[in-house]
């Protein structure tokens, strides 16, 4: 394993020192067996921080940033040369979101060979916390390359060089789009089918990535996964004069009230149809009633007071206090308020206890609370005991490094890359795409997802391309066991399907 020299101190009588070293690759390579589905597998670990280098006029090649990844390859078998095996195996690469996330959540969630142990509706474990091997892993189906982009996981600009320079949308898709160009070319992938699977803001990348992986680097995929969406940032933006959010978090504010039994009976009674119910209304009258604004006349506002009351489980006074707009930050502080409890924003099944019920917000979101601790104890113990990777930097789990990220480019409006999606999918018309939904996701709530679907403006003829799937469970559907069995079916599915 090598290491680079970050220093650049003078030596005696200040006579400067040797110039600091080249950053380099620092790669361990380890062997593991694991079981998927009955099938024994044997596998090998690529692990480690490879220098992303960029082309400059006067310098040449110049080292950038150092890429901290996992990668998971099936290994060959003895009758099979390499070529026709790596053209056969897919190559996914994956990452979580954020911006600020590393990709431990898919990593040890629901993808790798090895995931986190938790009670089967999500809840931790007492410490320590242990791994086992992933019976709903996917290196069955496709090899794996987890990344981890820049200030995220091990990943650092290299030494002269600042990690404020990623922390944009624009940068980050060029850096790990770069990367990835750089590992299917050192590893031999361009014959391969490839994949990529994005949570949360890593579906707003992946989008990016499908607009900029064919246009820079002439890379096609096969397909696309995205788990919890966000494509369209207006979707979720609670601002003054965006009424858009506030119709489309209302079937999942519907679904949280469900769960925790603060709905009238005839709702109580099946969730399904109380879903159904909530988006018509979301969709019809509630969104008539928001475009008329102050206009409103009295008795159609007392009428959709009423509705929302119904259907959110919070009190009519309260709902009129909001001039009908319910934010989900003051929702997730005022469903429980009378039993002293909040909700969680990533998935709303979750309580937490904050210091008193007068505030108007919650302290913290209890669903990321409860997964943070188990996921960062053995991401930090798997790497090093494992895989044979050892750092002393700190594994960023979910930084807030990363602040403010910039969207210089869509300065005055809101990012949308569905339309990136929509051209990428336009220019490759074998270009699948898979989403997964959760119910209980307060963070990019299903109808919101569905709605920038519906507005991509996408060919008819290319819409069969698209699967959407749901799941009763939040943000990170695949700590409910019964999601993560499912998830697993219909990933499976896709990939098989798109290749």
């Amino acid at each position: 394993m090598s290491t680079t020299n970050d220093d650049k101190d003078t030596g005696k009588d200040g006579e400067k020192s040797a110039p600091p070293a080249t950053p380099a690759d620092v790669i361990s390579q380890t062997s593991h067996t694991t079981t998927i589905g009955g099938r024994r597998l044997k596998y090998t670990a690529t692990t480690g921080r490879i220098i992303l280098k960029a082309e400059d006029e006067k310098e040449g090649e110049k080292p950038k940033a150092a890429i901290f990844f996992v990668a998971y390859t099936l290994d060959r078998p003895e009758d099979v040369s390499e070529t026709e095996h790596l053209s056969a195996r897919p190559v996914t690469y994956a990452f979580n979101g954020g911006p600020g996330s590393s990709s431990v959540w898919l990593h040890l969630g629901v993808l790798g060979p090895r995931r986190v142990v938790l009670e089967q509706d999500g809840h931790p474990l007492p410490p320590p916390y242990r791994l086992v091997d992933n019976d709903f892993g996917l290196l069955d189906k496709t090899d794996l390359v987890f990344i981890d982009p820049v200030t995220t996981g091990f990943s650092r600009a290299v030494p002269g060089e600042k990690d404020k320079q990623f922390h944009g949308f624009k940068p980050d898709i060029e850096s790990v789009g770069d990367f990835i160009h750089l590992y299917t070319s050192r590893y031999h992938r361009w014959a391969s089918p490839k994949f990529l699977i994005g949570e949360s803001y890593g579906t707003t990348r992946s989008a990016g990535l499908s607009g900029y992986l064919q246009e820079r680097h002439g890379l096609y995929l096969n397909g696309i996964a995205l788990i919890s969406v966000v494509l369209n940032f207006m979707t979720l933006a609670f601002d003054p004069g965006n009424d858009l959010p506030y119709i489309l978090f209302l079937p999942t504010y519907a679904a949280t009230a469900h769960y925790h039994k603060r709905l009238g009976d005839e709702l109580q009674a099946d969730m399904g149809r109380t879903l159904a119910e909530a988006e018509a209304f979301a969709l019809g009258p509630y969104a008539t009633a928001l475009m008329q604004g102050d206009a409103l006349p009295p008795d159609d506002r007392a009428a959709i007071i009423a509705d929302l009351s119904r259907y959110t489980g919070l009190s009519p006074r309260y709902i009129e206090s909001t001039n009908l707009r319910i934010n989900i930050f003051r929702f997730v502080k005022e469903l429980l308020r009378e039993e002293r409890r909040t909700v969680g924003r990533l998935d709303s099944r979750y309580t937490g206890i904050d210091r008193n019920a007068a505030g108007e917000v919650n302290e913290y979101d209890p669903s990321y609370a409860l997964i943070q601790g188990p996921y960062a104890a053995m991401l930090n113990d798997y790497i090093r005991r494992e895989l044979k990777f050892e750092s002393d930097l700190p594994y960023e789990i979910l930084s807030g490094r990363v602040r403010p990220w910039s969207f210089e480019e869509n300065q005055n409006s809101y990012l949308n890359v569905g339309e990136t999606l929509r051209k990428a999918m336009s220019m490759n018309p074998h270009l699948k795409v898979f989403v997964a939904n959760g119910y209980y996701d307060l963070a990019t709530p299903y109808l919101a997802t569905r709605y920038t679907f519906n507005h991509l403006e996408l060919d008819e003829g290319l819409r069969k391309n698209i699967t959407m799937t749901y799941y009763e469970a939040g943000h990170m559907m695949y700590i409910h066991d019964p999601s993560l069995a499912q998830l697993k079916k219909d990933l499976d599915q896709f990939l098989d399907e798109s290749h």
